[in-house]
């Protein structure tokens, strides 16, 4: 038995019972097209294991292993879909490990061997933690393909002097480059959500952008995005230091606002504060 010779997801979601729980931020995608894709969008997967967060019924867990993903591993905090994925690894022996738990408790990175990936539809209500957890140990990962929310890939790739622009910009591409990679209706899910979603990949960097501290990156990141609307002469006080003076020893204009500094500006002023 493959992906061909399955049933059809829908009738896995009838046999199983798995409407999709809100609780969970569970919006499946079953649409077999849309699943390959997202997988593509990974890049070659034959000599990787790809982990997977939040399967549900195995769309795109379908998806990974026709696209020739040497293994998946598939975090499911959810007991309902373990049977249907059982299905799934009887399709395809001894390349689908199943684990059951909360994906914010596990570090995927343990699980296998590198090379490693992470592709997922993720689930709405836990994808920023998600991807900040990751991010303390990115160089685990060749990439991260991942599906967010529009508005969190958004702030994920937004550049300086746009609405999106935020902490989560500046952390995420301290470390990686992100690669918007397409946009998905709401009608693709069961059931559809009420806003559009993306594809995004996170390309981890060989080494940082600036050679900071991250716990300092995000201290000044949090003070300065925390009150975005003053001038960072006023934003940067609450460090516990002169805002004005620390804007000035890293070169920063002290009336500028937290949206119209750059990464490595950012950077700078961690520099300062340690100096």
């Amino acid at each position: 038995m493959t992906t061909d010779t399955l049933p059809p997801l829908r009738d896995v979601i009838a046999k199983y019972d798995l409407a999709a729980k809100k609780s969970l931020g569970q919006h499946f995608l079953l649409d077999l097209n849309l699943t390959g894709r997202v997988a593509r969008a990974a890049g070659d997967l034959s000599q990787c294991t790809v982990i997977e967060i939040g399967p549900g019924p195995g769309g795109l867990t379908r998806a990974l292993l026709a696209e020739g993903a040497k293994k998946v591993i598939a975090i499911e905090r959810d007991q309902r879909p373990i049977a249907a994925l059982q299905e799934i690894a009887a399709a395809y022996p001894g390349r689908l490990e199943i684990i059951e738990g909360d994906a914010l408790a596990i570090d995927p990175a343990s699980l296998c061997d590198g090379p490693r990936k992470i592709v997922a539809n993720l689930p709405y209500n836990i994808s920023t933690q998600l991807v900040l957890n990751w991010l303390e140990n990115i160089t685990e990962y060749e990439c991260l393909t991942l599906m967010f929310q529009k508005e969190v890939a958004d702030r994920l790739a937004a550049q300086p002097r746009t609405k999106d622009y935020g902490r989560l910009s500046v952390l995420t591409q301290w470390l990686c480059d992100v690669r918007l990679e397409f946009n998905i209706k709401p009608t693709a899910f069961t059931p559809p959500p009420k806003v559009m979603s993306t594809v995004a990949t996170l390309v981890p960097r060989d080494k940082p952008l600036v050679d900071v501290d991250r716990r300092q990156l995000e201290r000044v990141t949090q003070a300065a995005f925390g009150q975005r609307r003053k001038m960072l002469r006023a934003s940067l006080k609450s460090l516990g230091v002169n805002g004005e003076e620390l804007a000035n020893k890293a070169g920063i204009e002290p009336t500028k606002r937290a949206e119209e500094l750059s990464v490595p500006e950012f950077c700078a002023l961690v520099q300062a504060l340690n100096t």
